[in-house]
């Protein structure tokens, strides 16, 4: 975090994982201090380390690009452990094969133990079959010489590996997210080897940000954007509690994309807390027009955080301002950064509206803090209740920056040949997919479409762009679709989907369509992010948050984001999909399966808002899809 410490660490070399700093967090999380480096990184980078992780990354060990790896890093007498990407380049190191793999695997596999693995200091207290979460096309052909075989899955022989003599240990899998359950304690296992002591913990986190803070600031005031979100809000108090409330000034901007009444909520919130420090400014004309006409996910983006930047600086002068006096501050996360692909290595999944052009200017110049830029949500909500902040505020679901603006997927109304093609292609593997986990009643009417709408997934460290895949069950009237009653068997039919498509990367549940539409009728239509349409998607949004909040919902789901979805019997027509995840790290999630009763209700009165013309329900994991679909 920040500036390097003086203290026994773990270092992790990122490689460019989507997961590099959850591993980081995982050690912090458990009370040993990690640090991130770069594999590049020279020998004195790992003084006072105990030990070295080598991260998952994007690349294939055996191509040319590769991430620049210090080879004399393995020449340190320091236990080192590798994991994916890390696993294949410690085989590779040590005159190890590594190849495509006959099967790669993405999602849940069973690590079973060798012999030598129920010995093995790593594995120490782990079931001799563990749940472990995957996510590779590549494999060790052949271990590294001297190594042994600790543990396999179905697809993946030599899954985990040791090598004793030398303190050398690798997995396939990745142990840092939740999907691993006993991830935490094999790490815990690599920290003992190692000889770790505990020394890290919340307050010392709190007193080396809020130094941070002072170091940075120096005599400057600072200016934060305040969305209203946790992020911005934590950040608000944690620069209020180093610099107090005088030097600090936040600015809340209403751009037109926030949900129904949220700025008058947001206000009120701050106002019960005891900040007077801050502004509300409707901005809403400015930013409409800043994304007018716009379909490419990637440019309204930019376009919104550029604008940010615009408003600004009008705000600025605004206020009489000095420039020479005053910093800007952003409550991004380290997910924003490694999704923007912020780290050396990183694959760009999406922009983040905080890493626009704009400001990465302002960050090379110094005049920008991020008192959370190492942090994630769970470490931040964390910090938040520590400073005393409400569940109101500490609790509410994560809301970017650019608001609905990300919810409404744009088109031009043109469907290319190209697209006609690959959609076509989409179409026949989801035919081929063997959906056998339903019971017969429920499948005897089940009709497969494919969606011609494309989203954004993450896929072994790289951004997708593909289709969803459509799943209609029993028509039961009026439009209302038969909806399976057990999450495990959709999670399953969805995976299968997914894992065995290269077009598809969603699977959706068909839940209602006006019954006076034919399938037919719904069509890729023109449609841009306007008021009207912002309007219609903040309708349907709330009718889902008040019934979450209702029936004591909403604080188990991580995320609810509604899409609204330029697919419709005409222009002033929508489609909508709900998408609830539960989530710790935002790096992995789970989609939020919702009580029946309370699904139907939402379903019911969204069906009955005079605009809607479908509405579908996102069954799918991330990986292979993000939390939203631009």
């Amino acid at each position: 975090m920040g500036e390097k410490m003086s203290r026994s660490k773990i270092v992790v070399l990122d490689f460019g994982s989507q997961y590099a700093h959850l591993i980081a967090k995982r050690f912090r999380a458990m009370g040993y201090y990690s640090e991130i480096a770069l594999p590049s990184a020279e020998l004195s980078v790992f003084e006072n380390a105990k030990g070295i992780i080598l991260s998952g990354g994007p690349s294939s060990v055996y191509e040319e690009n590769v991430p620049d790896f210090n080879k004399e890093i393995l020449t340190l007498d320091l236990p080192i452990l590798g994991l994916c990407y890390g696993h294949q380049l410690m085989a590779q190191s040590y005159n190890g094969k590594v190849g495509k793999a006959h099967t790669g695997e993405f999602g849940h596999a069973t690590l079973i133990q060798t012999q030598e693995g129920k010995n093995s200091p790593l594995l120490k207290g782990i079931s001799s079959e563990t749940q472990v979460w995957m996510s590779h096309q590549d494999e060790v052909l052949e271990p590294g010489e001297g190594f042994e075989v600790i543990g396999s899955t179905k697809d993946c022989k030599f899954a985990a590996l040791q090598n004793l003599a030398k303190k050398r240990f690798s997995l396939q899998c990745h142990c840092e997210v939740k999907d691993t359950p006993e991830g935490n304690q094999i790490f815990k296992n690599f920290a003992d080897f190692c000889g770790m002591e505990i020394n890290w913990d919340e307050d010392t986190v709190l007193s080396h940000i809020t130094e941070t803070i002072k170091k940075d600031a120096g005599t400057k005031n600072v200016l934060l954007f305040l969305s209203g979100g946790v992020d911005s809000t934590v950040a608000f108090a944690l620069l209020n509690k180093a610099l107090g409330q005088d030097r600090v000034l936040g600015l809340h901007i209403d751009n037109g994309f926030m949900r129904k009444n949220e700025s008058k909520n947001v206000e009120k919130a701050y106002h019960d807390h005891g900040f007077k420090n801050f502004v509300v400014k409707d901005a809403s004309e400015s930013f409409l027009n800043a994304i007018k006409g716009l379909t490419d996910p990637q440019k309204k983006r930019m376009a919104v955080g550029e604008n940010f930047i615009t408003v600004r600086d009008a705000f600025v002068k605004e206020q009489n301002l000095d420039e020479d006096k005053w910093m800007l501050a952003q409550g991004t996360l380290y997910p924003d950064i490694i999704e923007s692909g912020g780290t050396k290595n990183s694959k760009t999944i999406k922009t983040h509206h905080n890493r626009v052009e704009g400001i990465q200017k302002l960050i090379e110049q110094g005049m920008i803090i991020e008192p959370l830029k190492d942090l994630y949500k769970d470490e931040v909500r964390s910090i938040g209740k520590k400073l005393g902040l409400a569940d109101e505020l500490v609790m509410r679901h994560p809301f970017p920056g650019p608001g609905l603006s990300i919810n409404v997927l744009c088109s031009d109304g043109t469907f290319t040949d190209n697209d006609k093609e690959e959609l076509a292609k989409a179409q026949k593997e989801l035919d081929s997919v063997v959906i056998d986990q339903f019971c017969p009643n429920c499948t005897s009417e089940l009709k497969r479409s494919v969606l011609p709408v494309r989203s954004v997934g993450v896929q072994g460290d790289f951004r997708t762009y593909r289709f969803p895949a459509c799943l209609a069950f029993k028509n039961e009237g009026n439009g209302f679709y038969h909806i399976p009653a057990k999450r495990e068997k959709v999670e399953s039919c969805s995976s299968r989907i997914t894992n065995s498509s290269q077009f598809l990367n969603r699977t959706i549940l068909k839940l209602y369509q006006n019954p006076q539409l034919k399938d037919e009728d719904l069509k890729i239509q023109e449609g841009y992010c306007t008021k009207e349409r912002l309007n219609q998607l903040r309708e349907v949004d709330n009718i889902v948050l008040t019934q979450l909040h209702k029936n004591g919902l909403y604080s188990s789901i991580f995320q609810h984001l509604t899409i609204d979805l330029p697919y419709a019997s005409s222009k002033e027509k929508a489609s909508f999909v709900l998408r609830p995840v539960c989530s710790e790290d935002v790096m992995t999630a789970r989609f939020a399966w919702l009580p029946m009763d309370v699904l139907k209700e939402i379903i019911r009165q969204i069906a009955a808002l005079p605009f809607v013309d479908a509405l579908y329900f996102d069954a799918t994991n991330k990986p292979p899809a993000t939390f939203g679909w631009e």
